[in-house]
């Protein structure tokens, strides 16, 4: 069975709890948008495997960088019960009196699960895009 109409929302409320909370430096409910064994792959910034290093991932970077994440594109399949996903990235940088300057593009790629009636993010991989 293909995934529903409840299911696709269910999702790209997902991929905006990941945005929003990254953004905001909230790395404990960004780390919670992957399961305890969640991977986020960030290409040459490092592999960050369960729910204490990606929160500490996060905190990281929400240390370095005031940021936007602007993602787009969102294609979904799957069913009640997995799923797998892509998007565009476009990452903002922040900076007080500057505009929003576009410091990385790229495409994630994911595997999702529900769990507890909830999704979540088995592996997330950001792959940049090259000149």
């Amino acid at each position: 069975m293909a995934l529903s109409v409840e299911d696709n929302l269910a999702i790209q409320q997902l991929y905006a709890r990941y945005n929003h909370a990254i953004d905001a430096g909230k790395a404990a409910e960004w780390a919670g948008c992957f399961t305890p064994q969640g991977v986020f792959d960030a290409g040459a910034t490092g592999r960050f495997e369960g729910t204490e290093a990606l929160s500490g991932f996060a905190t990281g970077f929400a240390a370095q960088l005031k940021a936007r994440h602007w993602t787009n594109n969102l294609l979904l399949d799957g069913d009640a019960a997995a799923a797998t996903g892509s998007c565009y990235l476009n990452l903002l940088a922040l900076q007080a009196g500057k505009p929003a300057a576009t410091i990385a593009t790229g495409i994630y790629t994911d595997a999702l699960v529900r769990q507890g009636g909830e999704w979540r993010f088995t592996t997330r991989t950001m792959t940049a895009d090259q000149a």
